[in-house]
């Protein structure tokens, strides 16, 4: 029997906070293993030019609103904040929480948000990247109680304390990101956790590819948690009522177009669509829900799906 662990990621864009509120104390009274939001201040699904909520002060709220779902975000902007400045609130999070809180990160991309709000945002991607590998060292180092100094020219922190530490013995970093030549490889370092998209094919080449670099370094493989966002989830007992309600939420949401070869569909066709990533290993499935959060699909993912891998 499969052990299938499941986070909802609940759009923080074009919504309102009461609404976004009750779909994070809802994932925690169905059972949902991790709670997520994006960290982006523009909405990045649909017309940029809409409301956004900010992603540090909603997982917080969360965190004092639910009893045992674990918090993080998928994932956070490196860009946006100091790396140590960033360890010290994931760990005052993990206060909040009684332990709940993940330090997820990645390297940014939406240069829009960044030209508006005035967030450095580099030459490109590259330099985001090597911005990214000087900040892990300096995260994982206070959470870890060793008073790191960064080492390297974007970052200048030194010998820095965290006190007090974090609940968890060892607060998870959860790294985005499938880059092969340098995020896996970051992944591969300093990561407890990774989640690499983009459906089942690429999900299985990425994952040779960490695979590789985790031997490269030394690393044990198995301490890296495995998860994959698997799309937006839309269920109901008919293929075309789900994509009805698929539609809608996408018009809701700035107009966007609609996302292809989503998990749309009745519990059957859900269940069949993911139960490829258990064979892999990825076992922690990460599911969207844009406002208005449907409940049912929210609900029967749990309640149906869930169980209906776990049969495999």
């Amino acid at each position: 029997m499969n052990d299938v662990r499941l986070g909802a990621l609940c759009w923080n864009q074009y919504t309102d906070w009461p609404s976004l509120l009750e779909a994070g104390k809802r994932a925690d009274r169905l059972g949902y293993d991790t709670l997520w939001t994006w960290d982006h201040v523009y909405p990045i699904v649909g017309s940029d030019d809409g409301p956004m909520l900010e992603a540090w002060l909603t997982i917080t709220a969360w965190a004092m609103a639910t009893e045992r779902v674990r918090i993080g975000l998928m994932v956070g902007a490196n860009t946006f904040r100091e790396p140590s400045l960033v360890a010290k609130m994931a760990t005052t999070l993990d206060h909040i929480s009684d332990g709940r809180a993940i330090l997820g990160i990645g390297a940014a991309w939406f240069e829009t948000e960044h030209v508006a709000f005035g967030f450095p945002f580099g030459s490109g991607f590259p330099e985001r990247l090597r911005w990214l590998g000087e900040a892990l060292p300096v995260m994982r180092g206070m959470l870890h109680g060793e008073g790191p100094t960064a080492r390297g020219e974007r970052y200048h922190a030194r010998q820095v304390r965290n006190d007090p530490p974090p609940i968890q013995p060892a607060l998870p970093i959860l790294v985005g990101g499938d880059g092969e030549k340098v995020t896996l490889k970051l992944v591969a370092k300093y990561a407890d956790a990774c989640n690499i998209g983009g459906g089942i094919a690429n999900v299985r080449k990425k994952e040779a590819v960490l695979r590789d670099h985790c031997a490269a370094v030394g690393r044990d493989e198995r301490e890296i948690e495995r998860t994959t966002g698997i799309g937006t989830v839309v269920i109901r007992d008919s293929r075309e009522e789900a994509r009805r309600v698929f539609r809608s939420i996408f018009e809701r949401n700035g107009k966007a177009t609609l996302w292809q070869d989503q998990p749309v569909g009745t519990p059957q066709d859900v269940a069949e669509r993911l139960a490829p990533y258990l064979e892999i290993g990825y076992r922690h499935l990460v599911a969207g829900f844009p406002s208005p959060y449907d409940e049912e699909s929210m609900t029967r993912l749990v309640t149906e799906v869930k169980p209906a891998l776990e049969r495999r």
